[in-house]
């Protein structure tokens, strides 16, 4: 749009009224955003798995902060040799260790260190997929095809197998370094989706009635196209926790992700694996909690999901 095109439609807004209903226009948008969490958390409500994975998840969130009271104040560090491998009793519930350590306080333990790696890397892929999914969705042409062939390159590597080789050539594997190449294999799919949803939105009245108010690309984006364009990417990034603390513990089981003396689910069933014959317990337990909190953050997504679709009753 030229300058006098431009200039004769902010004064027929003017004129006519239009700013009350580029007003009007942003006053439905936000009204539209309320009724759809609204319906959607009326669904939500009524269902049975959204309901048992918030319940885990809380459960596994106060254990991660609080992991003392889950406990029973038992230090996870507080060993014996002498009791190397004991089976779950009265006492010890979760049986010991190797070292002769309280079991079900490692387990315990182990879901800050595993419940830290899912967020930061959940966290890490949405600012990267968003930025750069929004750009590429918004200007569109030579910028939307030089970002979407480098995203291309980084979808044709396997999250496990890039994080493995990264992690390779680090000489200290840490949760922020095995947060770090999650996120680097990890953030092509928010960005599509971002991208998809920018270039839907972007032709929306009411964007191109903020466009003709000279409102600014950043304010544009910020205010009328993300909030609207961040619903498909809050429900894959709900599942993605789930996908992104099992390929922690997938790392840690290889011998590629933590090390000692970390407590992740995924290095104490590599431990125990070659003593898995005469004590299962070192591979089963934290081999149930770490299924059970995939599962809790799939059910939340997929529940979370049916719920935002206005094409499901």
């Amino acid at each position: 749009m030229d300058s006098k095109n431009a200039e004769a439609a902010r004064t027929h807004a003017v004129e006519e009224g239009e700013p009350g209903n580029v007003m009007t226009g942003e006053a439905v948008q936000l009204v539209g955003q309320a009724s759809l969490w609204g319906n959607a958390w009326k669904k939500l409500r009524r269902s049975v798995f959204f309901w048992f994975g918030a319940i885990i998840t809380a459960l596994l969130v106060m254990m991660a902060l609080v992991p003392q009271l889950f406990a029973r104040g038992i230090d996870p560090r507080a060993c014996d040799l002498s009791d190397s491998r004991l089976q779950p009793s009265a006492q010890h519930w979760f049986g010991t260790d190797l070292q002769g350590c309280d079991y079900y306080a490692n387990v315990i333990y182990g879901a800050r260190v595993s419940l830290s790696i899912g967020l930061l890397s959940v966290i890490g892929v949405l600012i990267v997929g968003v930025l750069i999914g929004a750009l590429a969705g918004y200007f569109g042409g030579a910028l939307d095809s030089v970002l979407a062939r480098f995203t291309d390159i980084f979808f044709g590597i396997p999250l496990l197998l890039g994080a493995l080789v990264l992690l390779t050539v680090t000489s200290e594997r840490t949760i922020w370094t095995v947060s770090l190449a999650l996120i680097t294999f990890g953030w092509m799919t928010a960005m599509r989706l971002v991208r998809s949803s920018v270039i839907a939105i972007k032709e929306s009245e009411y964007v191109q009635a903020a466009q003709v108010l000279g409102a600014s690309t950043f304010r544009i984006l910020v205010r009328h196209i993300l909030p609207n364009a961040l619903t498909p990417v809050l429900v894959y990034a709900t599942i993605a926790v789930g996908t992104f603390i099992a390929a922690e513990s997938a790392l840690s089981y290889l011998g590629i992700g933590l090390q000692m003396p970390a407590m992740s689910w995924g290095l104490q069933i590599n431990l125990g694996q070659n003593y898995i014959s005469t004590s299962p317990h070192l591979v089963l337990f934290p081999a149930a909690f770490l299924s059970v909190t995939v599962l809790a953050f799939i059910l939340m997504g997929d529940a979370l999901r049916d719920a935002l679709d206005p094409k499901r009753s």
